[in-house]
């Protein structure tokens, strides 16, 4: 019921508004002047047009070819269209987004409810509501833009494989790819969470057996002969106690930085030699996500760049700061979970018990952050030059939202979020908010913060960003001048 419930909230403001946008701005805008052409040329089945100013693969199209298939046998008995060809207007094929949109909201409810199962309904509902709210994601719903495909199938891929479901993740992968090419690393984090979760779940089986054995022995009657390898011996706050479980262990103590650090590696030691022990288990699930990579990296060789058209604007160059940029928008998408009281609270008393380490931190955070912004910086022609110098404050929130996450179970894939988005984020070399959706839902899916107040104060800032940008967009009209090298706004 709950993503019905879902889907209709959603589709309660995406028709209406979709209609308003398409009243007012019934032309391209933007890069819409790119995709919309190209799109109608395949609705012509002409497919071996291509604009050369385009820079992902023709996935989208693909998408609005289905969109418009289903729509156009109606259309054609109330002779609302002639031709398939006519069917692709501005209009039908915004409305792709449209409907991709009230999808990805239900993917975002299955996957809290998945990753969540006790959670009640009603905050579930709340939560997928919120985050289709999410301004940069909300108002591409309305355009015909990559971004909102990109995430749907990107999480329609996460969701199968959480469910076990490996050939069809690796399928959503491949669309994926084929959607937007910076997928192939989101692809790779799927496959990396499906490959933890098999080990980890076959260490919990290890363990137990052991408790098992050790329950026998204690008894007193015969062991059965039951072979438990070093596996069962992770650490076991993976299984939510603080205490080892072998002989040889020590008894508790505090935990100290170096301490940690060598849990950690002793994890990461014994995650490798279970996937060793289990890689023809492993190769035989994920060899589909194998064969999406091989093929990319043939794709990649054989264009000479990682996009299709416009390479020389769109090199990959080592944009350190844009991991930092992002850092900036999910701190203050997030605001309301930073600034409470408790939280800030617990924040000083953290800092406070640690000045010593906490004052390194803070430099070396500040220290990095200005020498990437100085030295890795590549500016946008439309941001002022004074948003570079706002990260820094924000920084350690945003890592602290990582590390937020629950621990010691497969939700537990904070590093690997932060990783994947800074694989995916630093290459750009142009500042576009728009690519931070994906890391940034991904960062909400895995952050169990349980206080629906703090939500329901996150979705009314939302709309009110939402009600602000589109009285801009359809009530201060302008159009973008596109000139040899030049884009610049015409009010």
């Amino acid at each position: 019921m709950g993503r019905i419930t879902v889907a209709v909230l959603v589709g309660l403001w995406v028709i209406p508004i979709s209609i308003i946008v398409n009243r007012i701005v019934p032309h391209p805008y933007m890069d819409e002047i790119f995709h919309i052409p190209q799109a109608q040329e395949y609705c012509r089945a002409n497919f071996r047009s291509w604009d050369p100013m385009i820079t992902t693969p023709p996935g989208l199209y693909y998408l609005s070819l289905a969109h418009v298939a289903s729509l156009f046998p109606g259309m054609y008995c109330v002779q609302a269209a002639s031709s398939f060809s006519h069917v692709c207007s501005t209009a039908i094929l915004r409305s792709v987004n449209g409907v991709l949109a009230v999808i990805c909201s239900v993917l975002v409810y299955e996957i809290i409810t998945h990753l969540r199962p006790t959670l009640d309904e009603r905050k579930a509902t709340l939560y997928a509501v919120v985050l289709a709210l999410y301004p940069l994601h909300w108002f591409f719903t309305f355009l015909y833009y990559t971004d909102v495909a990109s995430l749907t199938v990107v999480l329609a891929m996460y969701l199968a494989c959480l469910k076990k479901k490996y050939l069809f993740s690796a399928l959503f992968g491949a669309l994926s790819v084929v959607v937007r090419q910076t997928n192939i690393i989101w692809m790779l984090f799927v496959a990396c969470t499906g490959v933890i979760d098999i080990t980890l779940a076959h260490q919990r089986d290890n363990k137990k057996a052991d408790d098992f054995d050790e329950s026998i022995r204690k008894s007193g009657q015969p062991s059965p002969n039951i072979s438990i390898t070093g596996e069962s011996k992770l650490r076991k706050r993976k299984f939510g106690t603080g205490v080892e479980t072998d002989n040889d262990s020590t008894p508790s103590r505090s935990v100290s930085s170096t301490a940690h650090m060598s849990g950690l590696l002793d994890e990461f030691q014994t995650l490798l030699l279970t996937s060793w022990h289990l890689k023809w288990e492993l190769l035989s699930s994920f060899c589909p996500f194998f064969i999406v990579l091989v093929a990319f990296a043939a794709f990649v060789r054989w264009n000479g760049s990682v996009v299709l058209g416009a390479k020389e604007a769109h090199a990959v160059s080592p944009h350190f700061a844009q991991i930092m940029y992002f850092s900036l928008v999910a701190a203050l998408a997030m605001a309301p979970w930073h600034f409470s009281s408790g939280q800030a609270a617990d924040m000083f008393w953290s800092f406070w018990k640690n000045q010593p380490l906490s004052f390194f931190q803070g430099f070396m955070a500040l220290t990095g952050g200005f020498l990437s912004v100085h030295f890795f910086s590549i500016a946008h022609p439309y941001l002022l030059a004074d948003n570079r110098h706002y990260p820094f404050y924000l920084w350690r929130k945003v890592i602290n939202a990582h590390w937020s996450m629950k621990k010691g179970s497969k939700e537990d894939l904070g590093a690997g979020i932060f990783l994947a988005s800074a694989v995916a984020l630093i290459p750009a070399p142009l500042i576009e908010f728009r690519y931070y959706t994906i890391p940034f839902f991904l960062l909400m899916l895995h952050s169990h913060t349980n206080n629906a107040r703090s939500w329901l104060l996150i979705g009314i800032v939302y709309i009110a960003i939402n009600a602000f940008t589109m009285m801009m967009f359809l009530y201060r009209p302008f159009h973008w001048e596109h000139e040899p090298g030049i884009q610049r706004f015409i009010w």
